[in-house]
């Protein structure tokens, strides 16, 4: 019988670097029963909005594939657009990996993240930012390692937990059956130094204080620290293993 977490703990985490071949980063994270594929790949040249600037760009796609969820969920080229959760959680994605990286010092070059959810059980987009993080430093890494760039344009590290409030008690990491009952539901997007990138907090039919705030802010801190601890450890033991190969 499967044994109930500790509301304030992040449910088993695992970040698998260079899960597919082709693109210049990828890892296959989960967060517990949550699992998402997060792949970054570089192409030379920018948007039209960026040509002549010297100034690089980063974008991205959220998808969840049509069996991740308990009711197939239909592909998007049959369906023919995204709905508003979707465009909602690819923006999110993308304004926090923004907020990681000197776009300046990437040069004109695009960085194409995608997230694609292959097994959803709650926090589906702090679980894709978390990945997709360390996508995009495997990413980097490998500009640097062929010669695309000279200086490294990451900036800061960054991490994402979820942390809910169910009957007045606070939940860390919540998966979707905490989630469909949670009073109120906060997404946290945080870096190494403590700073906040993004925050989105909702109540569900009800209020929460400031003191709420307070405490899901700490616990979700705490749950962060743990992921960009986390997060190194796999780069790091990835990049053994390339040297090992090699």
């Amino acid at each position: 019988m499967k044994q109930p977490k500790n509301p304030e703990a992040l449910r088993p985490i695992a970040f698998e670097c260079g899960y597919t071949e082709h693109p210049n980063g990828s890892v296959l994270v989960s967060f517990g029963q949550t699992k998402v594929l997060c792949t970054v790949m570089v192409e030379e040249g920018v948007p039209n909005f960026l040509q002549g600037s010297n100034k690089g760009w980063l974008t991205a796609e959220y998808s969840m594939l049509p069996g991740a969820t308990i009711v197939r969920k239909k592909r998007r080229t049959i369906s023919g657009e995204n709905d508003g959760r979707t465009v909602e959680i690819q923006r999110f994605i993308g304004r926090s990996l923004r907020a990681c990286i000197d776009l300046e010092a990437l040069g004109e070059y695009t960085l194409l993240v995608d997230c694609d959810v292959l097994q959803a059980d709650g926090g589906t987009r702090t679980a894709a930012i978390s990945g997709a993080y360390l996508a995009l430093k495997l990413a980097i890494d490998d500009m640097l390692e062929k010669g695309l760039i000279k200086d490294n344009p990451l900036v800061r590290n960054i991490a994402a937990v979820s942390v809910g409030k169910i009957n007045g008690e606070l939940i860390l990491d919540l998966c979707f059956a905490e989630d469909s009952r949670a009073d109120v539901d906060l997404n946290v997007v945080m870096d190494e130094k403590g700073n906040y990138i993004e925050l989105q907090g909702t109540g569900e039919e009800t209020v929460y204080s400031r003191d709420d705030l307070d405490r899901m802010l700490d616990l979700a801190e705490t749950g962060i620290r743990q992921i960009l601890e986390e997060q190194e450890r796999s780069f790091e033991k990835n990049r053994r293993s390339y040297e090992k190969h090699w």
